[in-house]
């Protein structure tokens, strides 16, 4: 059975959400108390409707607690982000990831049990940010607060070296866990495996140790 989604907010992130999952022909509520929004994802989502979801009532009638997981992508209106979180956990909602716009709205929301909560705004920001410092890094993904994966494109420092001859988990504390080289993928690569030049390693570790790297390492 394909799994049900609902997206509640249907601004820039909670949008791009439900235009994603649609894509991937999952089954998508879009919910929305503005009718405008509602109506520009009536095509897209499998179904759209207009509704304060600060109303249990609302929320029942719509059946979402058979929902498998629901994301509460709710703009600016912290109080209705977290009073909606409250009341999907309350009615039973297996998963519920919610959007925190700052550090005290995320310490309520795990509070009250929402299941993940997201910061997409600081996140892209951070990882901007990353790729625009260093010109060899392609990719950043947050782990944790101390701990990311980099996609980072090989130069000429580590061409032609094994990866053992590199020694980089001794030597900084992180993991090759696999190599793009062109259309290829090279999972969990062998020790004796020869870095190419442009090879994408996909790097994983604390973020100390993956700076470190990167300024020693890459330059």
């Amino acid at each position: 059975m394909k799994k049900e989604f609902a997206v509640i907010g249907l601004g820039r992130f909670g949008g791009s959400i439900c235009r994603a999952l649609a894509e991937e022909g999952l089954e998508v509520l879009a919910i929305d108390n503005n009718e405008d929004r509602v109506n520009q994802y009536a095509a897209i989502a499998s179904h759209a409707v207009v509704g304060d979801t600060t109303d249990e009532a609302v929320l029942k009638s719509l059946g979402i607690r058979n929902f498998d997981h629901v994301i509460v992508a709710i703009g600016d209106n912290i109080q209705a982000s977290i009073l909606t979180t409250l009341i999907l956990k309350e009615l039973g909602v297996n998963k519920v990831t919610v959007k925190a716009q700052n550090d005290y709205h995320e310490k309520v929301l795990r509070k009250i049990g929402a299941d993940q909560v997201v910061h997409p705004e600081r996140d892209m920001g951070r990882r901007i940010a990353h790729n625009i410092v260093s010109n060899n890094v392609l990719d950043y993904l947050e782990l944790s607060d101390e701990h990311s994966i980099v996609e980072i494109v090989a130069n000429d420092r580590l061409s032609g070296n094994s990866i053992i001859h590199l020694d980089i988990r001794a030597k900084y504390g992180i993991n090759i866990v696999a190599i793009k080289r062109g259309r290829e993928i090279i999972v969990s690569p062998q020790a004796n495996e020869l870095i190419e030049k442009d090879d994408i390693l996909i790097v994983i570790g604390a973020d100390a140790d993956i700076n470190r790297f990167e300024k020693k390492v890459m330059g």
